[in-house]
């Protein structure tokens, strides 16, 4: 049989215990990756996911991370690579996201957004960056099209990916030709606790008359996985035309 895609690889994936952290864990692990996966405070999923990725003969390891600290994600990165003896791949997939009027929002909800979701993918890629330069290894970040559009009702979420976005870049020009860095950018993707009416609004917008699926990402992710290695700095957005 011929081998998987990803088969003698191994991927790091932060907030991979759900939702569309999960979706990428499992997408990793059926074309072959081992996976270790992060998470904050959902140790329950993280156990429900590992024996998930298990389930379909990977190997599979999860550990509790704050992406905000440079301790917590130096611990999680020497972990991953401890118990898998290498690291192919990166996916920042950690992120906050918060509605909030942009002249009420506080200092501490501006201050936790960026920690989280454009610090936090430079501490753990700067911690992994020894281990993928080794692999020529890639990078792969959860962006969003807010980072590409301005939402009034998120403004603080829509600058941290934006500056994600230029993060992406900056790496991809930094850390070639040894790693690559990419950078998937999604639109409005349905969750099962979603209120209906809104995703009935948004799909009415959406050129593909649908909205994403976590699925949707999580084959995003596995382009920049296997595609070749010439493919840097670039941003993919995901959204079925609703940018448009």
């Amino acid at each position: 049989m011929p081998l998987l895609p990803l088969s003698g690889k191994t991927a790091l994936v932060t907030g991979g215990a759900r939702r569309i952290g999960r979706a990428i864990s499992l997408a990793l692990a059926r074309v072959g990756a081992d996976v270790t996966l992060t998470y904050r405070n959902s140790a329950d999923d993280a156990v429900e996911t590992v024996d998930a990725i298990e389930q379909l003969g990977r190997r599979a390891f999860a550990m509790e991370c704050n992406v905000r600290s440079e301790s917590s994600v130096r611990v999680a990165v020497t972990a991953a690579v401890a118990r898998h003896g290498r690291l192919d791949l990166l996916v920042n997939n950690a992120g906050l996201f918060e509605t909030a009027p942009l002249d009420q929002l506080s200092l501490a909800q501006w201050d936790a957004i960026f920690e989280t979701n454009t610090r936090g993918p430079f501490l753990v890629a700067r911690e992994a960056l020894p281990h993928l330069r080794a692999s020529k290894g890639r990078i792969i970040n959860l962006g969003s099209l807010g980072g590409l559009r301005p939402w009034s009702t998120h403004g603080h979420y829509c600058a941290s990916k934006a500056a994600l976005h230029m993060l992406t870049q900056a790496m991809a020009k930094s850390w070639a030709p040894d790693v690559t860095v990419n950078c998937v950018a999604p639109g409005w993707i349905q969750m099962d606790a979603e209120d209906k009416d809104a995703a009935k609004q948004f799909a009415a917008k959406t050129p593909m008359h649908r909205n994403g699926t976590a699925e949707d990402v999580a084959q995003a992710v596995l382009y920049f996985a296997t595609i070749a290695s010439f493919t840097t700095g670039q941003i993919l957005t995901i959204d079925g035309g609703l940018g448009l």
